[in-house]
């Protein structure tokens, strides 16, 4: 299940909720009994093993203005 961050704009409180992603938009109250939260955009970390060597170089897969795939 997803795990949303939130902010309380009252007490400035970050804290996290899971939930469903067809409930993401709906307010969640902070922890101390504020109703004021707006929800924090997050960022995403996919990890996993893949082939080809190890490291943050093989995870990036070549950079370059197309990827890598092309050479230039």
């Amino acid at each position: 299940m997803p795990r949303y961050e939130f902010r309380c704009r009252a007490c400035g409180a970050t804290f996290e909720v899971n939930r469903p992603m067809a409930q993401a938009g709906e307010p969640a109250p902070c922890p101390q009994g504020h109703a004021d939260t707006v929800k924090l955009l997050s960022t995403v970390a996919v990890t996993g093993r893949g082939g080809g060597g190890s490291g943050a170089a093989s995870v990036a897969g070549g950079g370059g203005c197309c990827g890598g795939g092309c050479g230039c």
